[in-house]
C-alpha cells in the first residue's frame, strides 16, 4: 500500500509538471475518457491487456471446531468401585492400550478372590458326588430323589462359580491363575486405546463409587472437523468436496480435509453439522480447538481481469478501455467473485470483452488523472 501511494505521488507530481509545460493531455471533451503521455504511463505503472476467461470458484467461508467421534472418547470408571492407591496421570499424557492407569484397592477385592476360591473348591467336591451319586442310581442302589439334589446341587455351584469368573475379569483379575497364594487387596485399571488423557477427576486416597469418572481419554486418531453451514448453503455442499482449514493462530498453515458427512437436521439458529475428515493428522489439532474453512462449492469459467485492473469510485467498479493512443474510456462493470487476484466481470457477451484492451494494472492511477483532468 504505501509502494502504490509513493507511485501514485509520483504520478501525480509528472501530471503537474506536464501542465507547467502545456503539455497536459485533455478529457478529449468527455469526463469519462482520459489521455495519458508514455512518461505518465511509465511513471505510475499502467499496464494494458485484456480479460481472460478461467475456471474460477465460489468460496464458502465457515467455521467450526476440532471434535472427535464418540466412539473415540472413553470415560473410565470402575465396576466395584474402591480407594485410589496410585496414579501417574495428568491431563494431556499419551497411554497406550493396556498400561495401567491406576491402582485401586478395597477389603471387596479380597471377598470376591475368596468367594471364589471357596466356590470352586466345593464345585470340586459337588463334582465329585454327583459322579458318584450317578452310578449308584444306575444301579438302583440309591432313590432318584437323591441323585436329583446331587444333580441340582453340581449345577448350581456351576452357575456360581462361573458368576464369580465373572466378576473377577471384570475388575482385571485372571481366574484361571488365582489361587489362595496370589490374592490380593488391589487391582489394576487398564487403558482400553491408544489415545491422550483429556481429564483426571480423581486424587490418591479418595474413594470412587462405580458411578464415577476417574477419568477421560480421546484417541485422536479420528479426529475431524465439524463446521457449522447455514441453512442457506447447506445444498450446495456434497459429500466428497474438498475443504481448507486453518486456525487463526496460524492462519498460513493450511490443513486439506474432505467433507464425509452432511446434516439434514437444523439446530435452533437455523443451521447444519458438516463434518469433515482431514486427509493427515496433525497433533497440533485438539478437541474443541476453533477452526476457520473455506469450501469451494462451484467451479465455472468466467471473463476475469487483475483486481488492479478494476477501480471503485463512488460505490460502483469501473475500468478503462483503451481507445488507441493512449486513450482511456471509464467503463462500469458488474463484478462477481474474486480469487487468487483475479475478478469476474459480470457479462453476457465474454467473446466482445475478450477482444477489449483495458488497463490491468493501477487502474486507480488512471482514475486520479482522469479526476485531476476534469477539475481544471
Amino acid at each position: 500500500m504505501k509502494k502504490y501511494i509513493i507511485v501514485l505521488s509520483i504520478f501525480i507530481a509528472a501530471c503537474n509538471s506536464s501542465k507547467t509545460n502545456n503539455e497536459n493531455p485533455t478529457a478529449n471533451g468527455s469526463e469519462n475518457t482520459v489521455s495519458l503521455t508514455a512518461e505518465q504511463m511509465k511513471i505510475a505503472g499502467i499496464q494494458t491487456g485484456t480479460a481472460e476467461v478461467k475456471t474460477i470458484s465460489t468460496v464458502l467461508k465457515v467455521n467450526g471446531v476440532i471434535d472427535v467421534p464418540p466412539q473415540n472418547m472413553v470415560s473410565i470408571s470402575f465396576p466395584l468401585g474402591g480407594y485410589l492407591k496410585s496414579t501417574k496421570l495428568l491431563p494431556g499424557m499419551h497411554v497406550s492400550k493396556g498400561e495401567v492407569l491406576a491402582v485401586l484397592e478395597d477389603p471387596q477385592y479380597i471377598q470376591l478372590q475368596q468367594d471364589y476360591l471357596m466356590a470352586k473348591a466345593k464345585l470340586s467336591f459337588l463334582d465329585a458326588d454327583f459322579n458318584r451319586q450317578k452310578e449308584l442310581n444306575a444301579t438302583k442302589a440309591n432313590s432318584d430323589k437323591t441323585f436329583q439334589q446331587a444333580k441340582a446341587d453340581y449345577e448350581s455351584q456351576k452357575v456360581l462359580v462361573k458368576s464369580l469368573s465373572e466378576k473377577l475379569q471384570l475388575i482385571g483379575i485372571n481366574p484361571n491363575t488365582l489361587n489362595e497364594d496370589n490374592l490380593s487387596r488391589s487391582v489394576n485399571v487398564y487403558s482400553p486405546i491408544n489415545g491422550f488423557v483429556s481429564a483426571v477427576n480423581v486424587n490418591i486416597g479418595r474413594y470412587v463409587s462405580p458411578t464415577d469418572v476417574l477419568f477421560e481419554l480421546v484417541n485422536p486418531d479420528d479426529v475431524h472437523l465439524n463446521l457449522t453451514v447455514f441453512e442457506k448453503d447447506v445444498n450446495k455442499l456434497s459429500i466428497g468436496q474438498k475443504v481448507i482449514a486453518f486456525n487463526n493462530q496460524n492462519p498460513e498453515k493450511k490443513h486439506e480435509a474432505e467433507i464425509i458427512l452432511v446434516s439434514r437436521n437444523l439446530d435452533a439458529n437455523r443451521a447444519a453439522e458438516v463434518h469433515c475428515h482431514f486427509k493427515k493428522y496433525d497433533k497440533e489439532l485438539l478437541p474443541g480447538m476453533f477452526m476457520n474453512a473455506e469450501i469451494n462449492v462451484q467451479s465455472s469459467d468466467a471473463l476475469t481481469v487483475p483486481e488492479e485492473a478494476v477501480a471503485r469510485w463512488q460505490n460502483k467498479n469501473y475500468v478503462f478501455v483503451d481507445n488507441g493512443n493512449n486513450n482511456f474510456q471509464l467503463t462500469e462493470v458488474q463484478t462477481g467473485v474474486s480469487e487468487k487476484g483475479s475478478i469476474e466481470i459480470l457479462t453476457s457477451n465474454k467473446e466482445d470483452w475478450s477482444n477489449k484492451k483495458i488497463v490491468i494494472a493501477n487502474a486507480y492511477a488512471v482514475l486520479m488523472k482522469m479526476k485531476n483532468s476534469g477539475e481544471e
